[in-house]
């Protein structure tokens, strides 16, 4: 979503190359360009003159040390002004009260509210091991009542029946008692949206919100509204006593200001981030992270996160067995590492978070062609014996056509998927003698542009 900012300060930078100093002179048009980047991105303009105001008090002076160039002195303070934009540092639910803690979800009718209940209510359990029970206060719309028990059922938390008719304050109490005498540690409480603020909307959940006390009022927005998000932020901050925000659509094709502009206007922190349609697409919201990602500097720190997520313990464990046991990396764990990346998201997922350099050359993949080339790696290791799998030296000429027929694929593809097997299996060596830098060096030949 925020490939755009990102190409426009990462030009801004290169422009200082060459300089010994960071001066009011030389990076005047480098602010103003970061300027524009931020303008063009639907940052919010007061943001803009208090982020700019603060970058240039900070930058005018700054020496340029050791082997750091001026474009990579002035990322240092862009970089800190941004995660302090966005909040400093993560905060996450709190859970300090007597349970259950009650959560309230307000927003926008569209903003994505329901499924970031289930989201939610999924991330709680899984990486908090929380009991949630997820109820919605929707009198209006049945569908959104039926939608919740649908993700509450794929989310694996429990759901309680409320039904048109009701009040949304009824339906609130019957719930919160449920889950006190269940032994719930945490309610998650869905509530109606409109398509624009209205009165009436804001007076019913502000007697919602006067009626079950919550610990946390998280305001749910898509980040593709804009500047209409900061607008919605604001009337929601000023009618609620809101304690986070809820970013959804953050991989949207969206210009991404909202990111950078809700926590300035609202005082409140951005707490979470939805990516994605699946329920297993929320993260939490780490400032500097994201101030890196804005910089191109990838997030290695949320892969690394979301690799341990997926990770089958006991299959890495073998696997880390095998490489040191020098017993080689063989076309069955090639396939293993295919569907590991799947279960991550795929290629696409991966690269959003890594460094632009290698991000923009998988960038020339097509839309959805990794999933397709996963497929057909997987078809053609299918279509080998066992033991050409073990022993991939085994494949000659009569059985690449063979293999090649039995996958639905020609000849070159079959030559392809073998070249990408033994510059992986190079890599594998080399990391298994000891050393990252081996493995970074390594990585070079696996994807195109990257030096």
């Amino acid at each position: 979503m925020l490939d755009n900012l990102t190409n426009r300060l990462a030009r801004v930078m290169k422009s200082l190359k060459g300089e010994a100093r960071l001066t009011e002179a030389n990076i005047g048009d480098a602010l103003r360009e970061v300027r524009m980047a931020l303008l063009e991105a639907d940052v919010a303009l007061p943001v803009v003159k208090d982020f700019i105001a603060a970058v240039k008090e900070k930058a005018v002076g700054e020496e340029v040390i050791g082997s750091l160039s001026p474009g990579q002195a002035l990322i240092g303070v862009v970089h800190a002004e941004l995660t302090k934009i966005m909040g400093d540092a993560h905060e996450g639910i709190n859970f300090n009260t007597q349970p259950p803690a009650i959560v309230l979800m307000a927003g926008l009718q569209g903003a994505g509210k329901t499924t970031t209940v289930g989201k939610l209510g999924k991330f709680l359990k899984e990486n908090h091991k929380k009991k949630v029970l997820v109820v919605s206060c929707d009198v209006y719309r049945p569908a959104a009542i039926e939608q919740l028990k649908f993700v509450a059922g794929q989310a694996g938390v429990d759901f309680f029946p409320s039904s048109v008719g009701e009040k949304p304050e009824d339906i609130a109490a019957a719930a919160i008692d449920w889950a006190k005498r269940h032994y719930h540690d945490v309610v998650l409480v869905d509530t109606a949206g409109r398509l624009a603020v209205d009165e009436e909307m804001m007076a019913e959940i502000k007697r919602l919100h006067a009626a079950i006390k919550p610990i946390e009022t998280l305001f749910v927005v898509d980040a593709m509204l804009g500047q209409d998000a900061v607008n919605t932020a604001r009337s929601f901050n000023e009618a609620l006593p809101l304690t986070g925000v809820v970013l959804t659509k953050l991989d949207g094709d969206a210009r991404g200001g909202a990111a950078l502009s809700v926590r300035h206007v609202t005082g409140k922190p951005i707490k979470f981030a939805g990516v994605g349609e699946k329920l297993t697409g929320l993260e939490a919201f780490h400032p500097e992270r994201m101030a890196s990602r804005i910089l191109g500097m990838g997030d290695v720190l949320s892969l690394i996160e979301e690799a341990r997520k997926g990770l089958d313990e006991e299959k890495a464990v073998a696997f880390a067995k095998k490489l040191k046991a020098g017993k080689g990396f063989d076309l069955n764990d090639f396939k293993e590492q295919m569907a590991q990346m799947r279960s991550m998201g795929g290629l696409s997922a991966l690269m959003d978070k890594m460094p632009a350099q290698i991000a923009q050359a998988a960038g020339q993949l097509p839309a959805g062609a990794e999933n397709k080339m996963i497929g057909r790696v997987e078809g053609i290791i299918n279509s080998m014996t066992p033991a050409e799998r073990a022993k991939p030296e085994l494949i000659k000429a009569s059985r690449k056509r063979r293999i090649a027929m039995g996958a639905g694929v020609q000849v070159q593809d079959v030559n392809r998927l073998l070249n990408q097997f033994e510059q992986t299996q190079k890599m594998m060596k080399q990391f298994s003698k000891g050393g990252m830098g081996k493995l970074m060096r390594g990585m070079k030949g696996m994807i195109p542009g990257m030096r």
